[in-house]
């Protein structure tokens, strides 16, 4: 498998005419090499693939890492890697833009005198489309925090902080076997769901709140993604149920449109297009969704701005919202699979409007 994609990555570099490819990225090199670490250097030309490590990783990575030749390396990095480019002869060699610092660009220059470039999507552009074991994985991490969070939010009770329920939600996907969180989980009461990507604090649970509940965890390295909006023993006043429904609606339009050959912007707009006939377009502010795999915000993206074509193998979230200020808001999100013919939809639990028990 790892020997295929440096295949591609050469194939790559070819087109383009480079001579190498260097990455310090821990999802990229993860995805190139197999090493589960923070801390670590790729490097592939047309005949060298080389995975470079410190101490604290040798040992793991001569069990992780094949079709490399591994290094136990000292000192910065960013000056190794471009020693070794020099050591190769190698004229220009190509980076990811998006993972790599001003500091360690400059402090590899300093080493090597080629040419360095930026690729956009030199190793992006495979993460997008997924094999079937990293499908496999997908699923399996989906349905651990979905089931997680179908478990505990039974167990809510009046008074429950906000932060206590997250703090149980990232222990239980530990206790079931995750790696952790694949971020800080968003557990949002009542007008504080108005927020979208806001922080767990010291709100307690009352009768007729809003529950908003963002979360995923990392199974087996790849992260999963979900959302869904409760209330709390008493349903709110009309407008909630009306938000509830429009975005349920815009989501579930979204998904029909999810299919190989859509244009990421325009499943994005049945959704937004939707929801502003509605009389919501203000409240709707952000993306529909985004990739999904090693890290929790990858490409393809699904936003007004995205250039962006859905292929099949490639895992996005759909994930419209409206948020009222200072009254409360409403997200519902799946973990989508896009398949030949259309799409599959990884999270399980019912989105209907559900009332949890005082």
């Amino acid at each position: 498998m790892h020997q295929q994609r440096i295949q591609r990555v050469r194939e790559q570099l070819q087109d383009r005419g480079s001579a190498a490819f260097f990455s310090f990225s821990p999802a990229d090199n993860e995805y190139l090499t197999g090493f589960r670490g923070t801390t670590s250097a790729v490097i592939i030309a047309a005949r060298e693939a080389l995975f470079l490590c410190d101490f604290r990783y040798i040992e793991q990575a001569k069990i992780q890492v094949k079709d490399y030749e591994i290094e136990q390396i000292t000192g910065t990095f960013e000056t190794r890697v471009g020693e070794r480019l020099a050591a190769l002869g190698v004229g220009e060699a190509v980076f990811e833009p998006t993972t790599l610092t001003v500091y360690q660009l400059e402090t590899l220059r300093k080493a090597f005198e080629g040419t360095v470039e930026s690729d956009h999507g030199i190793v992006g552009r495979a993460r997008e489309r997924k094999s079937e074991e990293e499908l496999a994985r997908l699923r399996a991490a989906s349905h651990l925090a979905e089931q997680a969070m179908l478990d505990l939010v039974a167990e809510l009770k009046p008074g429950m902080q906000e932060q206590e329920f997250a703090a149980m939600l990232e222990y239980e996907f530990k206790r079931r076997g995750a790696t952790g969180a694949s971020f800080p989980s968003i557990v949002l009461f009542g007008a504080h769901s108005s927020l979208p990507h806001g922080v767990p604090g010291t709100k307690r649970l009352e009768d007729g709140d809003i529950v908003l509940l963002d979360l995923g965890c990392v199974h087996q390295s790849y992260c999963s993604d979900l959302t869904r909006t409760f209330v709390f023993g008493t349903i709110p006043p009309a407008w909630f149920e009306e938000i509830y429904n429009v975005t349920l609606s815009a989501q579930q339009a979204a998904l029909r449109a999810v299919r190989p050959g859509a244009s990421c912007k325009d499943v994005d707009n049945v959704a937004r297009e939707m929801i502003r006939e509605a009389g919501f377009g203000d409240y709707f502010g952000h993306g529909l969704g985004h990739g999904v795999g090693l890290e929790i915000h990858e490409s393809p993206r699904l936003n007004m701005q995205s250039e962006a074509v859905l292929e099949a193998g490639m895992v996005v979230t759909v994930e419209p919202g409206i948020y009222l200020p200072g009254r409360g808001g409403v997200r519902i999100e799946d973990l989508v699979f896009v398949t030949p013919s259309g799409c599959e939809v990884v999270t399980q639990s019912s989105k209907e409007l559900k009332v949890l028990s005082a």
